[in-house]
């Protein structure tokens, strides 16, 4: 097992340790929803405050280990591994980041809840940029659209600009920053944007390549 995945264990394992030592002095009711202002606007009891972030890492990382061993295309997943795994140390860390800004939160602490979840969504949208521009042809990872599954030209292109738009996406997120109240929509509206405008070109560059065949 690699360094990253041991870090990301560790990582998990201190996150169940913070909930059973935190949990006698949590309140019975925690804060766990927030809207795009920062507010709170959602609550759940202390067990599922305190074991629900810890519980979902640790599945989604059994996840993460199975996805190379059963995609039929593994080894092509094994060609870019190395960033597949730096995603999952950077989701982890986003979860726990998450994870402990909740818990400072119902301890007292008060903040800007979407201030500071802002750069880390930059962040983990960069680094998204980062494995989909690297990511080869498979069934689980990257943008998996019914054109890109069926081309690997249109595949490679893409992953190729997708990677790109990504980035830029997480830098726009950066200066949300700035925009108090409405830092949220500096995240939502680039990764939207992006999201629709790359399922259209892969549309797009698959009829071109199509109809070029004819």
């Amino acid at each position: 097992m690699n360094k990253i995945k041991t870090a990301v264990i560790a990582m998990i394992l201190i996150s169940f340790v913070v909930a059973i030592f935190l949990y006698p002095q949590m309140p019975d009711m925690m804060a766990s929803h927030w809207n795009y202002t920062g507010q709170v606007n959602g609550y759940m009891s202390k067990f599922w405050g305190l074991f629900l972030m810890p519980i979902l890492s640790l599945a989604l990382f059994g996840i993460f280990l199975l996805i190379p061993k059963i995609d039929p295309l593994k080894e092509n997943v094994a060609k870019f591994g190395k960033y597949f795994d730096g995603f999952i140390l950077v989701m982890e860390l986003f979860l726990f980041y998450l994870y402990l800004l909740t818990i400072f939160w119902n301890r007292g602490v008060e903040f800007n809840m979407t201030g500071l979840l802002t750069p880390a969504l930059g962040i983990l949208f960069y680094y998204i940029g980062i494995l989909i521009e690297n990511a080869k042809p498979n069934w689980f990872i990257g943008i998996r659209t019914p054109w890109t599954l069926s081309s690997e030209n249109v595949w490679t292109k893409t992953h190729r600009l997708g990677g790109k738009l990504y980035k830029a996406a997480g830098v726009i997120s950066l200066f949300g920053i700035f925009a108090g109240d409405y830092g949220i929509f500096f995240v939502l509206i680039p990764i939207v944007f992006v999201s629709i405008y790359l399922t259209v070109y892969s549309y797009m560059e698959y009829k071109k390549e199509t109809n070029g065949k004819k």
